[in-house]
Protein backbone atom coordinates (compact mmCIF):
# COMPACT_ATOMS: atom_id res chain seq x y z
CA UNK A 1 0.00 0.00 0.00
CA UNK A 2 1.24 3.74 -0.62
CA UNK A 3 -0.17 6.77 1.38
CA UNK A 4 -1.55 9.62 -0.77
CA UNK A 5 -3.19 12.83 0.06
CA UNK A 6 -6.11 14.09 -1.25
CA UNK A 7 -7.81 17.31 -0.73
CA UNK A 8 -10.45 18.72 -2.77
CA UNK A 9 -14.15 18.72 -1.72
CA UNK A 10 -15.19 16.60 -4.83
CA UNK A 11 -12.49 14.55 -4.33
CA UNK A 12 -12.70 13.35 -0.83
CA UNK A 13 -16.47 13.41 -1.24
CA UNK A 14 -15.48 10.35 -3.75
CA UNK A 15 -12.98 9.13 -1.25
CA UNK A 16 -15.37 8.68 1.58
CA UNK A 17 -18.52 7.37 -0.06
CA UNK A 18 -16.19 4.83 -2.30
CA UNK A 19 -13.48 4.15 -0.04
CA UNK A 20 -13.72 5.32 3.30
CA UNK A 21 -12.23 2.50 5.19
CA UNK A 22 -8.51 3.34 3.68
CA UNK A 23 -8.94 7.43 4.41
CA UNK A 24 -6.22 7.28 7.73
CA UNK A 25 -6.62 10.97 8.53
CA UNK A 26 -8.62 14.22 7.73
CA UNK A 27 -8.48 17.80 8.20
CA UNK A 28 -10.39 20.55 7.58
CA UNK A 29 -10.86 24.08 8.59
CA UNK A 30 -14.12 23.70 10.63
CA UNK A 31 -14.29 27.46 11.69
CA UNK A 32 -14.74 28.43 7.80
CA UNK A 33 -16.91 25.62 6.64
CA UNK A 34 -19.45 26.68 4.24
CA UNK A 35 -22.22 24.86 2.57
CA UNK A 36 -20.31 22.19 0.39
CA UNK A 37 -17.97 21.33 3.15
CA UNK A 38 -20.56 20.96 5.58
CA UNK A 39 -21.96 18.13 3.22
CA UNK A 40 -18.35 16.49 3.40
CA UNK A 41 -18.01 16.55 7.04
CA UNK A 42 -20.97 14.97 7.50
CA UNK A 43 -20.59 12.25 5.29
CA UNK A 44 -17.05 12.07 7.23
CA UNK A 45 -18.91 11.72 10.49
CA UNK A 46 -21.58 9.35 9.03
CA UNK A 47 -18.53 7.68 7.98
CA UNK A 48 -16.71 7.12 11.32
CA UNK A 49 -13.99 9.38 9.89
CA UNK A 50 -12.53 11.80 12.64
CA UNK A 51 -12.30 15.24 11.65
CA UNK A 52 -9.32 17.01 12.99
CA UNK A 53 -9.20 21.16 12.86
CA UNK A 54 -6.46 22.83 10.28
CA UNK A 55 -6.56 26.18 9.86
CA UNK A 56 -5.93 27.77 6.45
CA UNK A 57 -2.08 28.07 6.37
CA UNK A 58 -1.87 24.22 8.05
CA UNK A 59 -3.73 23.00 4.96
CA UNK A 60 -1.80 24.71 2.74
CA UNK A 61 1.58 22.67 4.16
CA UNK A 62 -0.46 19.53 4.25
CA UNK A 63 -1.52 19.67 0.20
CA UNK A 64 1.21 21.78 -0.60
CA UNK A 65 -1.15 23.80 -2.08
CA UNK A 66 -3.76 26.63 -1.54
CA UNK A 67 -6.69 25.02 -3.63
CA UNK A 68 -7.62 22.16 -0.97
CA UNK A 69 -10.83 24.33 -0.17
CA UNK A 70 -10.54 23.38 2.94
CA UNK A 71 -10.35 20.13 3.32
CA UNK A 72 -7.23 17.68 3.17
CA UNK A 73 -7.02 13.80 4.12
CA UNK A 74 -4.43 11.37 3.46
CA UNK A 75 -5.37 8.43 2.37
CA UNK A 76 -4.07 5.03 2.29
CA UNK A 77 -3.92 3.86 -1.32
CA UNK A 78 -5.11 0.14 -1.71
CA UNK A 79 -3.63 -0.77 -4.72
CA UNK A 80 -1.27 -0.42 -7.29
CA UNK A 81 -2.18 -1.53 -10.44
CA UNK A 82 0.15 -3.43 -12.33
CA UNK A 83 0.33 -5.13 -15.92
CA UNK A 84 -0.70 -8.11 -14.77
CA UNK A 85 -4.00 -6.64 -12.92
CA UNK A 86 -4.57 -5.72 -16.59
CA UNK A 87 -4.33 -9.16 -18.03
CA UNK A 88 -7.23 -9.89 -15.49
CA UNK A 89 -9.04 -6.62 -16.01
CA UNK A 90 -9.12 -7.84 -19.83
CA UNK A 91 -10.02 -11.34 -19.35
CA UNK A 92 -13.46 -10.16 -17.58
CA UNK A 93 -14.67 -8.12 -19.52
CA UNK A 94 -17.92 -8.71 -21.07
CA UNK A 95 -17.82 -5.82 -23.62
CA UNK A 96 -15.05 -4.94 -26.19
CA UNK A 97 -12.27 -3.43 -24.41
CA UNK A 98 -11.88 0.84 -24.15
CA UNK A 99 -8.60 1.67 -22.95
CA UNK A 100 -6.72 4.99 -23.07
CA UNK A 101 -3.09 5.23 -23.09
CA UNK A 102 -1.13 8.53 -22.48
CA UNK A 103 2.15 9.20 -23.41
CA UNK A 104 4.57 11.99 -22.86
CA UNK A 105 2.15 13.47 -20.10
CA UNK A 106 3.85 15.83 -17.66
CA UNK A 107 1.82 17.75 -16.59
CA UNK A 108 -0.76 16.37 -13.43
CA UNK A 109 -3.63 18.88 -14.49
CA UNK A 110 -3.69 17.46 -17.56
CA UNK A 111 -3.77 13.58 -16.23
CA UNK A 112 -6.32 14.72 -13.79
CA UNK A 113 -8.44 15.77 -16.64
CA UNK A 114 -8.08 12.30 -19.08
CA UNK A 115 -8.80 10.62 -16.16
CA UNK A 116 -12.02 12.21 -15.36
CA UNK A 117 -13.26 11.85 -18.85
CA UNK A 118 -11.67 8.63 -19.02
CA UNK A 119 -14.19 7.61 -15.77
CA UNK A 120 -16.83 9.66 -17.93
CA UNK A 121 -16.69 7.59 -21.40
CA UNK A 122 -16.50 4.26 -19.49
CA UNK A 123 -12.78 3.61 -20.16
CA UNK A 124 -12.00 0.40 -18.67
CA UNK A 125 -8.46 1.51 -17.52
CA UNK A 126 -6.05 4.42 -18.19
CA UNK A 127 -2.06 3.12 -18.94
CA UNK A 128 0.63 5.49 -18.78
CA UNK A 129 5.04 4.77 -18.82
CA UNK A 130 6.87 4.59 -15.69
CA UNK A 131 9.36 6.78 -17.40
CA UNK A 132 8.98 10.68 -18.38
CA UNK A 133 5.20 10.85 -17.22
CA UNK A 134 3.61 12.54 -14.26
CA UNK A 135 1.99 9.45 -11.70
CA UNK A 136 -0.14 9.95 -9.13
CA UNK A 137 0.38 13.13 -7.10
CA UNK A 138 -2.11 15.43 -5.12
CA UNK A 139 -2.70 17.66 -7.85
CA UNK A 140 -4.01 14.70 -10.06
CA UNK A 141 -6.32 13.13 -7.60
CA UNK A 142 -7.58 16.96 -7.36
CA UNK A 143 -8.29 17.50 -10.95
CA UNK A 144 -10.07 14.70 -11.65
CA UNK A 145 -12.63 15.06 -9.15
CA UNK A 146 -12.48 11.26 -7.71
CA UNK A 147 -12.04 9.75 -11.10
CA UNK A 148 -8.71 8.98 -9.67
CA UNK A 149 -10.16 6.45 -6.88
CA UNK A 150 -12.47 4.89 -9.67
CA UNK A 151 -10.69 4.30 -13.06
CA UNK A 152 -7.72 1.78 -12.67
CA UNK A 153 -3.94 3.84 -13.53
CA UNK A 154 -1.61 1.23 -14.84
CA UNK A 155 1.84 2.36 -15.05
CA UNK A 156 3.82 0.34 -17.07
CA UNK A 157 8.26 -0.07 -17.58
CA UNK A 158 7.99 -0.20 -20.99
CA UNK A 159 4.76 1.38 -23.51
CA UNK A 160 6.03 -0.17 -26.59
CA UNK A 161 6.22 -3.75 -25.72
CA UNK A 162 3.08 -3.18 -23.31
CA UNK A 163 0.94 -2.21 -26.61
CA UNK A 164 2.51 -5.49 -28.84
CA UNK A 165 1.14 -7.55 -25.89
CA UNK A 166 -2.33 -5.45 -26.00
CA UNK A 167 -1.93 -5.83 -30.28
CA UNK A 168 -1.35 -9.56 -29.34
CA UNK A 169 -4.52 -10.34 -27.26
CA UNK A 170 -6.55 -8.68 -29.81
CA UNK A 171 -6.40 -5.00 -28.89
CA UNK A 172 -6.45 -2.87 -31.85
CA UNK A 173 -3.89 0.26 -30.88
CA UNK A 174 -5.08 3.32 -32.62
CA UNK A 175 -3.83 6.93 -31.86
CA UNK A 176 -3.50 10.36 -33.31
CA UNK A 177 -1.16 11.93 -35.52
CA UNK A 178 -0.80 15.31 -37.21
CA UNK A 179 0.40 13.48 -40.32
CA UNK A 180 -2.35 11.02 -40.64
CA UNK A 181 -5.10 11.09 -43.64
CA UNK A 182 -7.62 9.38 -41.92
CA UNK A 183 -10.25 11.86 -40.02
CA UNK A 184 -11.48 10.99 -36.42
CA UNK A 185 -15.23 10.41 -37.25
CA UNK A 186 -14.22 7.57 -40.00
CA UNK A 187 -12.24 5.84 -37.81
CA UNK A 188 -14.08 2.22 -36.38
CA UNK A 189 -14.12 2.84 -32.69
CA UNK A 190 -16.25 -0.05 -32.02
CA UNK A 191 -13.18 -2.39 -32.18
CA UNK A 192 -11.65 -3.59 -28.71
CA UNK A 193 -9.24 -0.56 -28.65
CA UNK A 194 -6.40 0.94 -26.94
CA UNK A 195 -6.29 5.14 -27.52
CA UNK A 196 -2.90 6.49 -27.45
CA UNK A 197 -2.77 9.82 -27.14
CA UNK A 198 0.05 12.04 -26.94
CA UNK A 199 1.46 15.28 -24.99
CA UNK A 200 0.68 18.60 -26.78
CA UNK A 201 3.15 19.61 -29.67
CA UNK A 202 5.43 16.66 -29.28
CA UNK A 203 2.63 13.63 -29.62
CA UNK A 204 3.61 10.40 -29.17
CA UNK A 205 7.00 8.98 -29.29
CA UNK A 206 8.28 7.40 -32.33
CA UNK A 207 8.71 3.58 -30.58
CA UNK A 208 5.05 4.32 -29.12
CA UNK A 209 3.34 4.97 -32.68
CA UNK A 210 4.89 2.27 -34.78
CA UNK A 211 2.59 0.03 -32.30
CA UNK A 212 -0.19 1.77 -33.44
CA UNK A 213 -2.49 0.03 -36.39
CA UNK A 214 -3.95 2.83 -36.99
CA UNK A 215 -3.59 6.35 -37.27
CA UNK A 216 -6.05 9.33 -37.52
CA UNK A 217 -6.42 12.97 -37.08
CA UNK A 218 -8.57 15.64 -35.39
CA UNK A 219 -9.57 17.88 -38.53
CA UNK A 220 -8.47 22.12 -37.47
CA UNK A 221 -10.74 24.26 -39.37
CA UNK A 222 -9.10 27.54 -36.75
CA UNK A 223 -5.28 28.42 -37.13
CA UNK A 224 -4.59 27.22 -33.93
CA UNK A 225 -2.59 23.91 -34.82
CA UNK A 226 -2.90 21.53 -31.92
CA UNK A 227 -5.60 21.03 -28.66
CA UNK A 228 -4.97 20.26 -24.97
CA UNK A 229 -4.73 16.70 -24.91
CA UNK A 230 -7.33 16.82 -22.37
CA UNK A 231 -9.61 18.54 -24.79
CA UNK A 232 -8.74 15.77 -27.57
CA UNK A 233 -8.73 13.23 -25.58
CA UNK A 234 -12.36 14.02 -24.80
CA UNK A 235 -13.40 14.17 -28.48
CA UNK A 236 -12.07 11.08 -29.29
CA UNK A 237 -13.26 9.22 -26.43
CA UNK A 238 -16.97 10.83 -26.49
CA UNK A 239 -16.68 9.61 -30.61
CA UNK A 240 -16.23 6.32 -29.00
CA UNK A 241 -18.70 6.27 -26.62
CA UNK A 242 -21.57 7.80 -30.01
CA UNK A 243 -20.31 4.87 -32.33
CA UNK A 244 -20.42 1.95 -29.60
CA UNK A 245 -24.16 3.34 -28.62
CA UNK A 246 -25.02 3.53 -32.37
CA UNK A 247 -23.78 -0.10 -32.98
CA UNK A 248 -26.15 -1.23 -29.33
CA UNK A 249 -23.14 -1.74 -27.77
CA UNK A 250 -23.69 0.95 -24.91
CA UNK A 251 -27.19 1.30 -23.49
Amino acid sequence: MSTNIIYGVHAVLTAIDNDAAHITQMWANTQQPGKRLNAVLARAKKAGIKVQHADNEQLNRLANTHRHQRIVVRYQAPQRYTEQDLEVLLARLEEPALLLVLDNITDPHNLGACLRTAEATGVHAVIIPRDKSVGMTPTVRKVASGAAELVPLIQVTNLARALDRLSAAGIWVMGTSDKATRDVFAQDFTLPMALVMGAEGTGMRRLTEKQCAFLFRLPMAGQVSSLNISVATGVCLYEAVRQRQLSGMHS
